[in-house]
């Protein structure tokens, strides 16, 4: 593993945030085979997961389960990073490349994935307290779910609280997260360090990264509410584009690996 230490960060100029996407693209262009199969996989599970809440009538946790798949976005893209470095150092991608990426910082990779974790449940289980205590033990009929909540001011207090909440959350994992996994998959450092960089990365071009933030948002949601069928280029698309990131960010150091 690499010496413990503070890793360089670059200050960046302009929005950069068009250069990633374009570099993402094509990475996927290169391996739309691995790229579209992560995304439509992840659709598929996306499919699955809301028509098993629908078929036990628990609709009220769609929001807070969309939501909570943001913190753990990362942690699911780590094939699509693999894919972009092996890309840029030349070398072939095949699904199984993908797949077995964890296992460059297995252990490392792991406990990143138990951080986000932990986020993920402490959102849910906020986000289904305050829908208790707004609704009660009997919240409104699923066709009425939208108008109760967003067209009416009776639940403004909740809408409010809990977009607080859930903002709250999602900065601090997306600083956390923003280049850390890219960087536990490069080179052979500890989650901390690589959590840490993150942070610093972020503070340092908070202007670009907060703009960054509010687009991976937007994309996504874009893919979510296509019945997930955007989804599918939407997620291999910020993949890519957020190992761009931290190669902008992140300067090479003298023991990166070479492939």
């Amino acid at each position: 593993m690499e010496p413990n230490g503070v890793i360089p960060i670059r200050l960046l100029e302009g929005d950069p945030t068009a250069r990633w996407l374009k570099a993402a693209y094509a990475d996927l262009r290169r391996s739309p085979g691995v790229s579209l199969s992560y995304g439509l996989a992840l659709s598929l599970l996306s499919w699955i997961v809301t028509l098993a809440i629908i078929a036990d009538e628990r609709w009220f946790l769609l929001l807070p389960l969309l939501g909570g798949f943001m913190f753990l976005a990362p942690l699911i893209a780590v094939g699509l990073y693999e894919a972009s470095r092996r890309h840029e150092a030349g070398l072939p991608v095949t699904i199984v490349d993908a797949l077995s990426a964890v296992r460059r910082n297995a252990g490392q990779i792991a406990l990143m994935g138990l951080v986000l974790a932990l986020f993920f449940l402490a959102w849910t289980r906020i986000a289904l307290l305050l829908f208790a205590l707004f609704f009660g033990s009997a919240p409104p009929p699923v066709a009425d779910l939208f108008g109760a909540i967003f067209l009416t001011t009776d639940n403004l207090a909740f809408v409010l609280l809990s977009n607080a909440v859930g903002l709250v959350l999602a900065a601090v994992v997306f600083a956390i997260s923003a280049i850390s996994i890219p960087m536990l998959l490069d080179r052979d450092v500890d989650v901390v360090t690589a959590i840490a960089t993150s942070v610093r990365a972020c503070r340092a071009n908070w202007q670009i990264m907060i703009g960054w933030a509010a687009l991976i948002v937007l994309i996504i949601g874009l893919g979510a509410i296509t019945f997930y069928v955007g989804l599918a280029v939407a997620y291999p698309l910020i993949g890519h584009a957020t190992w761009a990131a931290y190669r902008e960010l992140v300067p090479r150091g003298p023991l990166d690996p070479a492939g």
